[in-house]
């Protein structure tokens, strides 16, 4: 764990806080390091229906790795390596979790910061939010599963502006692109988000895992049908189902507890 990557449960709330203001929330290895392990304990708490993924201050939710650490540890084949794992394993890990997960922007979401918000279920935007990958303006390379994730997102023209030109985008080109699902004011935007976390947390949480892995798979050009229907009778097998169907007839709210 590192003090540059701050988790707290708030009610059904869990928030991953990158915590590195100096740097305007760069990402460092450490913090890398330590995503995974925050998504098992949010993963293993049923009280933890959503999980949101914030910057520290008000310049910035990330705005891309830390680049004062390249040279010591991204320098030689092996450290790009080893770097290019962590990160991966830590994107890998945030795509497949099973409760959904918000990214909560504001200000710069540059290089990984794009990444991270991209394997977010959701990406909710102030209207300072500035988007942009600027790879091409250091001379690294991009790996592929995070320029297809950028692909499946915005599309292949998209995709290729934002690489080639390395310039950045306001929010509202953002949204118009399809890079974010909603953009806010900046003073409302912990309360829009918040109050996106409470409609959530309040439906089923079977469904929405079934749901994401189901929208996941058939993503893919060959899906397993056969774990798609499993993933699926998990929904109509469980408790929750009885319960939202007892709710709708008894005109009230569902109570739904995850089994």
């Amino acid at each position: 764990m590192t003090e540059r990557l701050l988790a707290k449960r708030e009610g059904a709330l869990g928030w991953i806080v990158f915590n590195n203001p100096d740097r305007r929330n760069a990402v460092s290895l450490d913090m890398w390091q330590a995503i995974p392990s925050v998504l098992d304990d949010f993963e293993k708490d049923s009280n933890i229906r959503v999980v949101v993924l914030a910057g520290a201050g008000d310049k910035a939710f990330v705005s891309g790795a830390d680049i004062s650490q390249f040279e010591s540890q991204r320098s030689s084949q092996e450290g790009v390596q080893r770097y290019e794992e962590v990160a991966e394993a830590a994107q890998a890990k945030l795509a497949t979790f099973d409760k959904p997960v918000i990214a909560m922007i504001r200000g710069y979401c540059l290089g990984a910061g794009v990444n991270i918000a991209n394997v977010c279920d959701l990406r909710i935007a102030a209207e300072d939010a500035r988007f942009g990958i600027p790879a091409a303006k250091m001379g690294l390379g991009y790996r592929a599963s995070s320029m297809k994730n950028l692909v499946d997102i915005v599309g292949v023209a998209r995709a290729k502006e934002m690489m080639l030109t390395a310039r950045q985008f306001s929010a509202a080109e953002a949204l118009q692109m399809g890079l974010v699902h909603r953009v806010v004011a900046v003073a409302e935007l912990e309360s829009f988000t918040k109050k996106s976390c409470d409609e959530i947390a309040a439906n089923a949480p079977l469904t929405m895992r079934a749901a994401k892995r189901v929208i996941g798979e058939v993503a893919k050009a060959d899906y397993d049908a056969a774990s798609c229907r499993s993933w699926v009778r998990e929904c109509f097998d469980s408790e929750d189902y009885a319960e939202g169907r007892r709710a709708f007839m008894e005109k009230r709210k569902p109570q739904f507890r995850g089994r």
